[in-house]
């Protein structure tokens, strides 16, 4: 199957693909050579869930999960009946720890992606087992204009930025004349996520900002 990126998104943004980029020159040739993740019909998974006029919040990672079955092209998701990967653990003991939320039954988060949270990473795909590994291949630019076209979107809203790739983002993405809330954290991997991840609460502050500007909260638990 081709990957597709959604009509919705290259209103605001050229698709990545479009005239044989570079970039697809780079993907497909890594797809040939091996085993890449996500699979390929779900690199935009996130844009297909959430498209623009959705979205409500950003939460913004490095890249994919590069263990098999895990990744499936929205950050830090994993589907249903897969083993929770440490990064989404923490995710969930600081979204108990800061709403009581109970969170989803597994780590599909297709839930959140449903209400508007634009599940993104930095980069959009990854070598199996080599993290960043398509670090050099031009996803970035890529997601840096995907945070710059939200700042022409009325609607409120957050920006969560998970990890030093992440934050990289943080000037572009509070460039809006629109309500705009950016929040940094560690990477709630297990390498950082005592550095300053946990303790964050960014799951109520997202809902304070919300509500704040008239938008109804997002149901974590979903």
């Amino acid at each position: 199957m081709e990957i597709g990126f959604p009509t919705a998104w290259a209103r605001l943004v050229p698709d990545p693909f479009a005239g044989d980029s570079e970039l697809q020159k780079k993907v497909a040739e890594a797809y040939a050579a091996g085993t890449v993740y996500p699979p390929r019909e779900r690199v935009f998974s996130a844009f297909s869930l959430t498209p623009p006029e959705a979205v409500r919040v950003v939460i913004l990672g490095q890249d994919p999960y590069h263990e098999e079955g895990q990744a499936n092209g929205l950050a830090f998701s994993v589907g249903d009946g897969v083993p929770l990967p440490p990064s989404l653990r923490n995710i969930f003991r600081e979204l108990r720890e800061d709403v009581g939320a109970q969170p989803p039954a597994g780590g599909d988060l297709s839930g959140w992606a449903k209400q508007g949270v634009l599940l993104l990473n930095a980069v959009l795909t990854v070598n199996a087992g080599a993290a960043n590994s398509h670090a050099n291949f031009g996803w970035q630019e890529f997601t840096d204009r995907v945070a710059a076209s939200l700042g022409d979107l009325p609607q409120p809203i957050a920006f969560v930025l998970w990890g030093a790739q992440a934050q990289k983002k943080a000037a572009v993405a509070a460039a809006s004349p629109y309500p705009r809330l950016v929040l940094s954290a560690p990477h709630p991997s297990p390498l950082s996520a005592y550095r300053g991840f946990f303790g964050s609460r960014p799951f109520s502050q997202i809902n304070a900002f919300l509500e704040a500007h008239g938008e109804a909260p997002i149901r974590w638990q979903a």
